[in-house]
């Protein structure tokens, strides 16, 4: 891509009312913009990143068995009265009317529709096991919307909801998401741990939370080095051995729960088993905050320079930096062919062809957190050579074009 085509809107300051660093790095580096309380439009830049995530993620999910599907964001009221959940689910609930003034909500969740989907198409157990995920947006009314997309009211998130005949079928399912988050957060590139959890509001019998370690992380965890015991702190309070039990920060990605019978009692989700009895469908759910991910990652890869992405969900993987680009035919013509070697290779490449000073293009390559900046000028051509730096590191280096992508590599 060349930043001549494409839309690059770096900004030098971030606005007061952005407290964490990655809600600022993300505005100052163009990835959103605030369209009000917890409302964020994702910007080309941004939105590359979301994209890479859901690569990684129905990448890992497909392979798992899991099937995708897209369930309406509008909910109407009646599920969720048949779930008890429309008045338990509290205040964070958007609840509209049509003009025939029916009831029904932005959903924030869909174990009441995927539900209703399953009775209505799952009847026996020669039907059974079945994973179905979506990536979509939610919504909650969150009482004070803050740090950007961390805590805002619209979020993007893939959520999965298994079904079962009996208990050892979900367990066997839960133990593969929990592997498969795994690999999706390994994958990713991010420093995580996989903690037991409170259900919640969401309801079941056992769940674990995924969290990207950061000291900026909202929640606190506990763990212990000498067993491979890690708990959310509300969980590990009543552990005999609470006190050499060490803690640490974290900011929840991913969070996987055994549903068992709540949702199929409530709403009469049934199959016929073996012996031609019917039963309840057991049930499993698995989230992910997809949108969450990109400023986790960012709380956990920055520095004063700016963004530090892995190089799995970075927007661009390269950049090309070419000093007097519009000036020197030199400069333009090496600049090209590596633009497109590098092309061939599958390497999602920028080339800034904008003609800006190189400090700018350098200050805004790392605001960016693009991994990989070649730098092409007339000097380094006349050296048979580029100027190679990888994002973080302190010093560039000049290395030898044929070297140059098994640096990238």
């Amino acid at each position: 891509m060349r930043a001549s085509r494409f839309y690059i809107s770096t900004l030098k300051e971030a606005p007061a009312e952005a407290e964490l660093i990655s809600h600022k790095l993300m505005i100052r580096a163009g990835l959103i913009r605030r369209l009000g309380s917890g409302l964020y439009s994702w910007m080309p830049m941004g939105l590359k990143i979301l994209k890479k995530i859901e690569s990684i993620i129905r990448l890992e999910m497909n392979k798992a068995g899991a099937i995708e599907l897209l369930m309406p964001a509008i909910q109407p009221s009646e599920l969720w009265e048949e779930s008890e959940r429309w008045d338990a689910f509290g205040p964070q609930m958007l609840k509209i009317n049509d003009r025939h003034d029916r009831l029904f909500c932005f959903g924030p969740t869909h174990e009441e529709v995927i539900t209703d989907i399953v009775r209505k198409e799952i009847n026996s157990y020669k039907q059974l096991p079945v994973n179905f995920y979506q990536i979509q947006t939610k919504f909650r009314d969150e009482i004070r919307p803050r740090y950007g997309v961390m805590r805002a009211r619209e979020f993007l998130m893939k959520d999965s909801y298994s079904f079962h005949s009996d208990n050892d079928c979900l367990k066997s399912t839960y133990e593969k998401m929990y592997k498969t988050y795994s690999k999706i957060f390994e994958a990713i590139g991010l420093n995580f741990r996989a903690v037991q959890a409170d259900n919640g509001a969401i309801g079941g019998d056992g769940s674990h939370e995924f969290h990207v370690l950061a000291d900026s992380g909202e929640d606190e965890l506990v763990y212990s080095d000498e067993t491979d015991f890690a708990a959310n702190s509300e969980v590990a309070k009543n552990h005999p051995d609470i006190d050499k039990l060490k803690t640490c920060r974290g900011i929840e990605v991913g969070h996987i729960f055994q549903l068992g019978t709540k949702y199929s009692d409530a709403m009469k989700a049934e199959f016929i088993d073996e012996s031609g009895k019917s039963k309840p469908l057991l049930m499993g759910c698995y989230g992910i905050g997809v949108s969450r991910i990109v400023a986790a990652a960012i709380e956990q890869g920055h520095d004063e320079k700016g963004i530090i992405f892995p190089n799995s969900i970075a927007p661009f993987e390269v950049i090309l930096t070419p000093i007097n680009y519009d000036k020197s035919e030199e400069v333009k013509k090496m600049t090209d062919s590596i633009y497109s070697e590098l092309l061939g290779l599958g390497l999602d490449v920028l080339l800034d062809d904008r003609g800006l000073r190189p400090g700018v293009m350098f200050s805004e390559a790392e605001l960016l957190g693009i991994p990989h900046r070649v730098t092409i000028s007339d000097k380094t051509i006349e050296a048979n050579k580029v100027e190679y730096k990888k994002r973080g590191a302190e010093e560039s280096e000049l290395i030898d074009l044929t070297l140059l992508k098994n640096h990238i590599k």
